[in-house]
């Protein structure tokens, strides 16, 4: 039987989406050569070529939560198109500023702009994604980001041979171009028969215009996955200095790690979520978190390259179930006209997950060791998962047929 067959029911708008994701994922070239070329063609030392990404992730964690609300306001679609357009022109410009505080402010508008795309994306699958199909679409939706950034680094990395200025070039073609996409005439006018939402608001999952800041169904979601997600961007945070410095591991196997990762989910993540959409979000959610943290944890046992391969088998298994699922279950307790407002609060959750991974997992590795930090995050993974077992919800099933025409967010200009 074909694992990838549930994909052909999605509707016609999410492979659209998908595409145009792919096609600027793959020209994302530009964040993560940043410091190099800050440091290598502008001359800044490593501490304020560093500061310069650190800048970039405070405005991704302080405007995710404003960017949910034009979401809202002027629909996801709007924002997506607008988001990528405007970013991919100013990348065309970003090269024009060498004073550094013109840098950092640059970088900071580039990324509040940039960013934005992130939870009007979320919020655009929830719209058009009946609850059943919800995960396949947040699975697809993460391997079009995948296999795009399997492309736009590699690539990346020859044309910084001829140029780093070409990088921003490249860059911000492929972001106009995923723009472009986005305003091709077949995204005609359309209503959303709005059956997981409409679900929702009358099974109690999500109320009427409740603020996000106000439901504690989500404050305590989102407090059980800070610890697993500062557990998941360990590979980027202390796990590269274990490897190479603790380990003496090569380098070209710590890249060969996320060759590892990413072949994964390009190759399971999409018929695993499909295997397991009717599952319970809560039992999915808790093994998603205690593999997170059950891989990381064993690195505590790893001496060389096998090792770290199985670990990293384990993690990732996590991260596909664990992540589909989180978008998911956010889709659900999100009241309909709200639902930019939760995405962005979710990546801000992500955000800063991000930003305390590197603090925490560096000081904890630096100054009680290796064996202490990933004993730590098995413990935290374990939290996470306990925490997500206690997330309450009414699991729908597909024969719940019922659907009447709602509009959510008209795919047209506003």
């Amino acid at each position: 039987m074909n694992p990838w067959r549930g994909l052909g029911n999605l509707p016609k708008q999410m492979w659209l989406m998908s595409f145009a994701v792919f096609v600027n994922r793959a020209g994302m070239m530009v964040l993560p050569f940043l410091v190099l070329y800050l440091n290598r063609t502008l001359g800044f030392d490593a501490k304020h070529a560093g500061l310069v990404l650190t800048a970039y992730g405070i405005s991704a964690l302080v405007t995710a939560p404003f960017a949910g609300k034009l979401s809202d306001r002027f629909g996801p679609l709007q924002v997506m198109r607008w988001s990528l357009g405007i970013s991919g022109m100013l990348l065309f410009l970003l090269p024009l500023a060498h004073h550094y505080a013109v840098i950092v402010a640059a970088v900071v508008v580039w990324s509040a702009i940039s960013e934005a795309f992130r939870p009007a994306a979320l919020a655009f699958i929830a719209d058009i994604t009946p609850f059943e199909q919800r995960k396949a679409a947040f699975a697809l939706n993460r391997l079009a980001i995948n296999l795009g950034m399997s492309i736009g680094p590699a690539v990346g990395g020859f044309i910084v041979v001829v140029s780093y200025r070409a990088l921003f070039w490249a860059d911000g073609l492929t972001a106009l171009a995923a723009s472009a996409l986005l305003f091709m005439p077949s995204w005609k006018p359309f209503r959303t028969s709005h059956h997981a939402a409409q679900k929702a608001t009358t099974s109690g999952l999500a109320q009427p215009g409740q603020s996000g800041f106000r439901n504690p169904r989500l404050i305590f979601f989102l407090l059980a996955s800070l610890p697993v997600l500062i557990i998941f961007f360990q590979h980027e945070a202390a796990l590269p200095l274990f490897l190479v410095r603790d380990l003496h591991l090569l380098e070209s196997d710590f890249g060969l790690m996320f060759t590892i990762n990413t072949v994964l989910i390009i190759l399971l993540e999409v018929p695993l979520n499909l295997a397991t959409a009717n599952r319970p979000n809560r039992e999915m959610l808790s093994i998603g978190a205690l593999l997170v943290g059950l891989g990381f944890g064993s690195m505590v046992f790893i001496s060389g390259f096998g090792g770290l391969a199985a670990t990293v088998v384990v993690w990732t298994f996590g991260e596909m179930i664990l992540l589909p699922t989180t978008a998911a279950y956010m889709s659900e307790i999100a009241p309909p006209e709200r639902r930019g407002e939760y995405m962005g609060l979710y990546q801000m959750t992500f955000s800063l997950g991000f930003a305390l991974s590197a603090w925490v997992g560096t000081a904890v590795l630096d100054q009680f060791g290796a064996t202490t930090l990933w004993t730590a995050t098995f413990v935290a993974g374990c939290v996470s998962a306990a925490m997500m077992w206690r997330v309450k919800g009414e699991e729908r099933h597909a024969e719940d047929t019922d659907v009447t025409a709602s509009p959510v967010h008209p795919v047209t200009d506003t």
